[in-house]
């Protein structure tokens, strides 16, 4: 029997506002009682990021701790990356995960180990607060997990969109993907007609594009919302004096992640 390292982690402040989106409540009921609740399973920023680029930043262990690295075209940092770097725990968890699944090789052995660490009360499951698809074999293990559970909701965003486009056609409706702007592949967005999300550095900026600004994941995670996209402000630590770092300043903590 498989032993299980591997740990979902509870919703953040930002994600248990989903719960009051309608078309969500479903997923978080059972037999008629409201006894689900929203999980993500969460791997290290950057090292499981295979093509990101705009917000590549990945934490390495140094002499003196933990030190956040950015990528060599990073325009505004991955919040998930600023995380690790504060939060021991968080940093080993996410490696503990990563490590754990990298073990295994084949889409079965991956989607078991998956499933079988899964919270029986998962009724929503965010793929990736930190982290994307590392390769091939973890993507197809994700859309075994969500087949395995049809009752429940998988979502996710991602820049990993070779794969994506590749199994286009056995995407379980259960399984709501977003395309994230700002990676090796992002031509793939537009020549295939993916639904998308843009990182923005103002309101005003999103309502230029023509986008709504999700702030609390239901246009990600909403089945409704597959085929249109959407906008995240910038958010989290950014570096002194970047345009991101100005950005976050002027929106006086009103990004999407927060809590206001």
């Amino acid at each position: 029997m498989l032993s299980v390292p591997l740990k979902y982690s509870e919703a953040n402040a930002k994600l248990k506002n989903m719960a009051k989106v309608a078309r969500l409540v479903k997923f978080l009921t059972c037999k008629g009682k409201r006894n689900r609740k929203i999980f993500s399973l969460d791997l290290l920023a950057g090292f499981s990021c295979p093509f990101a680029e705009q917000c590549l930043s990945k934490v390495k262990q140094t002499d003196d701790g933990l030190k956040i690295v950015d990528g060599p075209k990073t325009e505004f940092r991955c919040f998930s990356a600023s995380q690790e770097a504060i939060y021991t725990n968080t940093y080993k968890r996410r490696k503990s995960n990563m490590d754990y699944l990298q073990e295994s090789k084949t889409v079965e052995d991956i989607a078991d180990k998956l499933c079988l660490a899964l919270p029986k009360n998962a009724g929503i499951v965010r793929i990736h607060v930190s982290g994307d698809f590392y390769n091939e074999a973890y993507f197809l293990a994700w859309l075994e997990v969500a087949n395995r559970n049809p009752d429940r909701l998988f979502y996710a965003y991602t820049k990993s969109l070779g794969w994506w486009v590749k199994h286009r056609d056995n995407i379980p409706k259960n399984l709501v993907l977003t395309a994230s702007y700002g990676g090796r592949q992002d031509h793939l967005i537009e020549e295939h007609g993916l639904r998308y999300v843009k990182v923005v550095y103002s309101v005003d900026e999103a309502k230029q594009l023509g986008l709504k600004i999700d702030s609390n994941d239901s246009f990600a995670a909403n089945p409704n919302w597959r085929d249109k996209s959407f906008a995240l402000l910038i958010h989290g630590i950014q570096p002194k004096g970047s345009e991101a770092g100005k950005a976050v300043s002027a929106l006086n903590g009103k990004g999407s992640y927060s809590r206001k």
